[in-house]
């Protein structure tokens, strides 16, 4: 076989000349070209719900692509896009009336920026400030990555990203200082949004903080008439045991981002959900005052198509008891690490399990990850963790052998800590 021309994403070329090759895929399993068998333990980079090519989606999409493909959605509708709309309002915490579709989890994201910018210039009280947490991520567009945590992720594009006003974030003993440097932030009434990633923070290493704090970062919001963004993209369909992690603070978000389950898994697509308050800022005879925002394949037909099929199974199939049933194999499984000392920051949120290895460095580039990483693939596990943060993200159809074998294998990695094999 010739030499791949691909450049794969968060991929060192030079220490991994040779990838796996996926031909299949599986309910909770990927299949190589070689007929090997992985289980995917953190679901394709979390966009897997019910499992690898669900029935009823696949048929949406080949029953999708018999009448439609891809329509321009600017001055145009189409039926899947109409219906899906008002689905996810109904889904949605109360209040978001408005739905904008994109294609990626960062669209969705930058869509939202825009959003809460163009409200307050609208509204004739311009606020350009954006209030971010500690150790966040919200995608790779330029956008995104200014309201992300500054580091190894953005420092060779930190030129073109804006400043924005950051507040630590929740941890264990530290969350009066979250809330007081909130409300500081906003005394002057100059922040536009807060975006935070509710209940976990992704790939700043599954930090996980409760939802009281949730609820009292936006009633600081509310007092400062700055906008709450939830960025919804991770922890939303069920991830952290409720269909949206909002829930669980009883707060509705003034704009929620969603993609990544969106759709199952199955394709790419995005929403950004907004108030009709944030619509009608926008909504006017003065064409300066339009949202201008788009994408060739906004609100595709197909992709609109497999979002209604994941819908439709969250209704039709007893998808609540089986993200119950994971959430509490999740706790009973990882306990056992809690008395470790190879081991610490035990942690669950819903479906997602986390923990770090104690080892020589941390963070993203911590040298174990690697090592981490090839020791489970060679057990036939796709784990990837972040650094030396090992954590565990399955499809809901995954099944307790699976996860106990899973549980083993993370059992036999403290000797890598140190480079032994």
């Amino acid at each position: 076989m010739s030499r791949s021309a691909v450049w794969h994403p968060f991929t060192q070329h030079a220490l991994e000349p040779v990838l796996p090759t996926i031909a299949r895929t599986d309910g909770a399993y990927l299949e190589t070209r070689d007929g090997r068998r992985i289980l995917d333990a953190i679901s394709s980079w979390w966009v897997i719900t019910h499992g690898h090519r669900h029935p009823k989606i696949m048929d949406a999409i080949l029953n999708a692509t018999e009448t439609l493909d891809q329509v321009i959605f600017a001055g145009l509708t189409h039926e899947p896009a109409e219906q899906l709309a008002s689905a996810l309002v109904a889904m949605a915490p109360a209040g978001l009336d408005w739905v904008f579709f994109s294609d990626s989890g960062s669209t969705s994201v930058e869509v939202a920026l825009k959003m809460a910018l163009g409200f307050h210039r609208n509204s004739g009280a311009p606020r350009s400030r954006i209030v971010v947490m500690e150790h966040s991520y919200h995608g790779d567009t330029i956008g995104t990555m200014s309201v992300g945590a500054r580091g190894v992720f953005n420092a060779a594009y930190e030129p073109l990203l804006f400043e924005v006003d950051a507040i630590p974030f929740p941890a264990a003993g530290r969350i009066q200082e979250t809330l007081d440097a909130f409300e500081r932030v906003t005394r002057d009434r100059q922040a536009a949004a807060l975006i935070v990633e509710p209940l976990v923070l992704g790939a700043g290493g599954m930090l996980m903080y409760p939802a009281w704090v949730l609820a009292e970062l936006k009633r600081l919001a509310e007092r400062s008439e700055t906008l709450f963004i939830a960025d919804e993209v991770m922890t939303g369909w069920g991830r952290t045991g409720t269909l949206f992690a909002c829930e669980q603070a009883d707060i509705s978000p003034d704009i929620l981002c969603t993609s990544k389950g969106l759709t199952g898994g199955s394709l790419p697509l995005a929403a950004t959900l907004a108030t009709d308050a944030i619509f009608h800022a926008h909504y006017s005879t003065d064409r300066t005052r339009t949202f201008f925002h788009s994408s060739s394949y906004t609100a595709n037909p197909i992709a609109c198509a497999a979002a209604l099929a994941n819908i439709g199974i969250w209704k039709e199939e007893p998808v609540a008891e089986r993200v119950a049933a994971l959430s509490r194999m999740q706790s009973e499984k990882i306990v056992r690490f809690s008395d470790n000392p190879r081991f610490e920051n035990v942690r669950t949120t819903g479906t997602i399990a986390a923990l770090d290895l104690r080892a020589g460095n941390a963070g993203y580039l911590a040298e174990v990850g690697p090592r981490l990483r090839a020791f489970f693939l060679h057990r036939g596990l796709l784990v990837r963790p972040l650094g030396n943060v090992i954590y565990v993200l399955p499809p809901f159809c995954v099944t307790p052998h699976e996860l106990d074998r899973l549980y083993a294998s993370i059992d036999e990695t403290a000797g890598l800590a140190s480079g032994s094999r």
